[in-house]
């Protein structure tokens, strides 16, 4: 089953993709058939919705495994500097990044793109639009605004 069949799965690029909560079957094949190196989880882990034990899952794969449990109604500050730091640690190595429906994940990576990797704000935005169309979460929306404002006052 490939990475492709993951819900909301996106793909950034040949390094990069991300998506909503994958299966255990999911986790083996993006290591095995698609060379996927490492996982970033930013879903906290909910028992209704999560694999009992993704960690396990990941690194008997051969895989690196962070998880930063991003809370869905609190979003910090301190969580993406958390996600940039796991970038980070990822290096050139292909990864899946992933929470329940990547929702937090296209978040943070137009932030992260934006801040890093030379995207414009229309660039990032693109590529959240597709899954955060329609959706109305006044928490995010203000995170996201207030991250930009901080990484475009950074660039300045």
């Amino acid at each position: 089953m490939p990475t492709s069949s993951i819900y909301n799965y996106r793909k950034v690029n040949d390094r990069v993709i991300t998506g909503g909560q994958p299966t255990e079957e999911q986790l083996r094949a993006a290591a095995a058939a698609e060379g996927v190196q490492a996982v970033i989880n930013l879903a906290v882990h909910n028992p209704e919705h999560s694999l009992p034990d993704e960690g396990g899952v990941v690194r008997a794969a051969g895989m690196e495994y962070h998880h930063i449990p991003v809370d869905w109604g609190n979003p910090l500050e301190t969580d993406f500097a958390e996600f940039e730091k796991a970038i980070g640690e990822v290096g050139g190595r292909k990864v899946l990044i992933h929470c329940a429906a990547n929702f937090r994940v296209t978040a943070f990576f137009g932030l992260y793109a934006l801040k890093n990797l030379g995207w414009t704000e229309a660039e990032a935005e693109a590529f959240r639009a597709p899954i955060w169309q329609g959706s109305d979460y006044p928490v995010w929306e203000e995170f996201i605004r207030m991250m930009r404002a901080k990484i475009l006052a950074g660039k300045g």
